[in-house]
Formats: C-alpha cells, sequence, structure tokens
C-alpha cells in the first residue's frame, strides 16, 4: 500500500466524521432553538409581555419560565406604580361592571379605564374577575359574624386594601396592569349580599361581554334581592327584575300601595313595568306571588350623583 493512497484514505474518512459530527451539532442547535423558541410562545402567551422582555427574562433566569415569569411580573408592577402615579390625573370613566352569583350571595363591581379599547382586553378583564373574588371573600368573612340579610357596600380605597393571590394587595393587581395595558385605571366600587335561605338573588347584566361566564361582565348590572315567585320560575323572574333595573333605573324601592306619579317615577315598585307597560312592577310582583326586597343598580362611568342608593 502506498503513503499516497493511505494518506487519501485516511483524509477521506476524518472528512466524513467532520461532516457526521457537524450535521449532529446543526442537529442539536436547531433542535436548542425550537425549544427556547416553544419556551418563549409559551412566556409569550402566559404573561402578555412582549417578545423582547419575554428574551430578555428566560436568558436572565437560563431558560427557566417560571422565573422569568416571576421576574417579568415584578417588573410590570413596578412599571406599574410608575405610570400609575403619571396617568393618575387622567379621567377613567369607560371599564366594566362585573357581576357573580354564588350560592345565596353575589358581588357586583365596576372597575374602570380610559378606553373601550382596553375594557375589551383580557388582561383588564382578570382584573375585574380579581375584584370580584376579592369582594365575595372578603364578605364571607364579615357575613360569618352575621344572620339574616347581610349587605356591604366598598368604595375604591377601602377595596384597594383588599388581598388576592399570594398576598399581594388589589392596588398591586391594579399597578400590575396599569403596567402591561398603559393606561390609568381604578377600581371604583363594590357591592355584595347575602341572604337566607327562603330568599333569592336576581341578576341581570346589560351590554355584554362575550366568553365571559364566571364573573359576567357588561355596561350595566342589577343585582335584586326578593321573596317568593313560583316554584322553579325565581331564576327568570330575578333576571326580568333585573333587567327592568338596569333600564328604568330606579333608584328607590317604595311601597306596594304606592300610585304612580308620571313618567319621572324613580320609585321602582310604581314604575310601569318594562317588560309588561300595562302593569306595575308592583302589580307584576302580586301576579308572580313576590316581593322585593332590595336592589342595587351599577352603570359604568356614571356620575356619583347618578348613582342608586
Amino acid at each position: 500500500m502506498s503513503l499516497s493512497f493511505l494518506f487519501r484514505t485516511v483524509t477521506r474518512d476524518v472528512a466524513k466524521v467532520s461532516i457526521r459530527q457537524h450535521a449532529q451539532s446543526l442537529h442539536t442547535g436547531c433542535q436548542l432553538l425550537a425549544a427556547e423558541k416553544a419556551l418563549l410562545m409559551k412566556l409569550r402567551k402566559t404573561t402578555g409581555y412582549t417578545f423582547i422582555n419575554c428574551k430578555k427574562a428566560l436568558e436572565k433566569f437560563d431558560n427557566d419560565i417560571a422565573q422569568a415569569e416571576s421576574w417579568l411580573n415584578e417588573q410590570a408592577q413596578k412599571e406599574g406604580w410608575t405610570k400609575a402615579n403619571k396617568l393618575e390625573g387622567r379621567k377613567a370613566k369607560e371599564g366594566l361592571i362585573g357581576l357573580f352569583v354564588g350560592d345565596k350571595a353575589a358581588v357586583m363591581v365596576e372597575v374602570n379605564c380610559e378606553t373601550d379599547f382596553v375594557a375589551r382586553n383580557e388582561k383588564f378583564q382578570q382584573l375585574v374577575k380579581d375584584v370580584a373574588f376579592a369582594t365575595l371573600a372578603h364578605h364571607q368573612n364579615i357575613r360569618q359574624s352575621k344572620t339574616g340579610y347581610v349587605k356591604s357596600v366598598l368604595a375604591g380605597e377601602e377595596l384597594s386594601k383588599l388581598s388576592v393571590a399570594e398576598g399581594a394587595s388589589l392596588a398591586d393587581q391594579v399597578a400590575l396592569t396599569i403596567g402591561r395595558l398603559g393606561e390609568n385605571m381604578s377600581v371604583r366600587r363594590a357591592v355584595t349580599v347575602a341572604v337566607p335561605a327562603e330568599w333569592n338573588i336576581g341578576s341581570y347584566v346589560h351590554g355584554g361581554v362575550s366568553g365571559q361566564t364566571e364573573v359576567v361582565m357588561g355596561r350595566y348590572g342589577a343585582l335584586v334581592v326578593f321573596q317568593g315567585g313560583k316554584e322553579g320560575e325565581q331564576e327568570v323572574l330575578g333576571r326580568k327584575l333585573g333587567q327592568h333595573i338596569v333600564g328604568e333605573a330606579p333608584v328607590s324601592l317604595g311601597n306596594m300601595d304606592d300610585l304612580p306619579c308620571g313618567e319621572s317615577e324613580t320609585r321602582l315598585l310604581p314604575q310601569t313595568f318594562l317588560l309588561d307597560p300595562s302593569r306595575t312592577v308592583a302589580q307584576f310582583l302580586l301576579g308572580q306571588q313576590a316581593r322585593v326586597l332590595d336592589f342595587v343598580r351599577f352603570q359604568c362611568g356614571e356620575a356619583a350623583s347618578e348613582e342608586a342608593k
């Protein structure tokens, strides 16, 4: 065997090994890139932050997605507090009413933002849910020491102090959402009611957000507390009463024997019933063998003087 033949053979074998190793290296690199891209996409979908920030977080924590998400939230909350302070004077009259009815208890909240565009954002709607459930949890603590009908009303400052997951306050959650969406926001008000076993809670939301089931959201909302009603028809009755309250905006209850005082009637019971103009609300209730005990109506962005008592 000549030296030249041996040299060519060795050179060819080395080249094959080199090519194979290079191909394996490229394949491994592609796999790593695909895995990193999948992590990036997952973090982006979970948090809603920009690709640049998600990539920065993953690089910072060596692709540990849990640490990356936690860090992103911390940064957004810090940024949100800064933005919240800067945006504090800007008007926030848009937003949503959120309403949840549970087992003999219900909560209705109003959360505001600057534009209808942000009100339709999933992150803002999650904030509305957080406010609703934090308020309900607070109300359940109050309810433990009371019996009968329990109603509590909370304004913005009181609501901001309530706790959400992992000990954070609602104020922190608002700041986090401001950091994500860049608009001024505020938690304006909330009402919770809890009723005895023989009472019922009706509800209605108008201008609803599609796809919401657990906490129903819209521009207008009403809760109505009532007794009686035909067996098996209480839910429908409660919704009809809620529709009337949203549509006709009564500000007080009135009495069953009150006489209507014309088109400017603001008492619920003497008002012409929205779904049957031939009768008053009181006459409709008599036919249903029911009695309204209390109600609350929220309209998103309404002036304080317009709020129902």
